[in-house]
């Protein structure tokens, strides 16, 4: 993983995701979405079958992997120069996924939902991210409670990608993400942001996901996540100054220019 910045852009191949649930219906949408976000300056392209918003329900292997190959394998065969990334916790999507063509794997529960993932990953040599999460997507937002969540995220990611290594995933290929918003109150998510230079003391690339969440519609007033885009790319930009790099997000133009201006100035700070 290069050490610059990236940004993820997000595919779902779902019905009820929170933000873009069922607007890509059909393998060919989710492909020519994919290949716009790839031409606004997505680096990665995140392609997800089951819903991870809170309170979802899970989704069988079979309709996940309906959901996702034929994506995979549509954006692959257009060579657009773009990573494939599969967001799965099932070791045969992920397997299939990259034999689709996705050279990533993104498993928000960082390998604890089916620890052969790490196995898969490993004989693979593809990259992989490892999130923190809190309980499951269906629990996950039932008070959840830190004595330090900063220092709580940043142990278990810690821990997650040791155990990842000691199954054989060179380390250049871990990516850790804090996993705002996965069973995180406001206020957590706002420690969370402005405690990621410890997280990136970890010494992994740091993915942060806040896309169009709840928690910037709390602290907005946007009940809309499609009106929530510049609170996303203020999130980023902070994120950025405190060791972000790699950024998961449904508006890829509008976060693309917003953290080329954030990093070209603390460029000029000497970051």
């Amino acid at each position: 993983m290069s050490a610059a910045w990236k940004v993820m852009g997000v595919c779902n191949a779902t019905p009820d995701s929170f933000s873009d649930g069922g607007m890509l219906p059909t393998a060919d949408a989710a492909v020519a979405h994919s290949l716009q976000m790839v031409k606004e300056g997505a680096q990665i392209i995140d392609v997800g079958g089951e819903s991870t918003r809170p309170g979802a329900d899970p989704v069988g292997e079979t309709e996940e992997l309906r959901r996702v190959i034929p994506v995979i394998e549509g954006i692959a065969a257009a060579q657009s120069g773009a990573q494939i990334s599969v967001d799965t916790t099932k070791v045969a999507v992920a397997k299939a996924a990259l034999d689709a063509g996705a050279s990533y794997v993104n498993d928000v529960s960082g390998f604890s939902l089916e620890p052969e993932m790490a196995v898969l990953v490993a004989e693979a040599g593809c990259d992989c991210c490892l999130m923190h999460m809190n309980g499951t997507p269906l629990t996950m937002q039932q008070d959840p409670h830190y004595d330090d969540v900063v220092a709580e995220v940043s142990e278990y990611l810690g821990e997650r990608a040791q155990a990842a290594i000691e199954a054989g995933i060179a380390r250049e290929r871990i990516a850790v993400d804090p996993g705002i918003g996965f069973g995180k109150s406001l206020d957590h998510n706002l420690e969370l942001l402005a405690g990621l230079g410890r997280i990136a003391m970890l010494g992994y690339p740091v993915v942060v996901g806040v896309s169009r969440k709840r928690f910037l519609g709390e602290l907005t007033g946007a009940d809309s996540p499609e009106q929530r885009v510049a609170a996303t790319v203020a999130a980023n930009v902070v994120a950025l100054s405190r060791g972000a790099s790699v950024f998961r997000v449904h508006d890829v133009r509008a976060n693309v220019d917003g953290l080329r201006v954030a990093s070209a100035t603390l460029a000029r700070d000497g970051r």
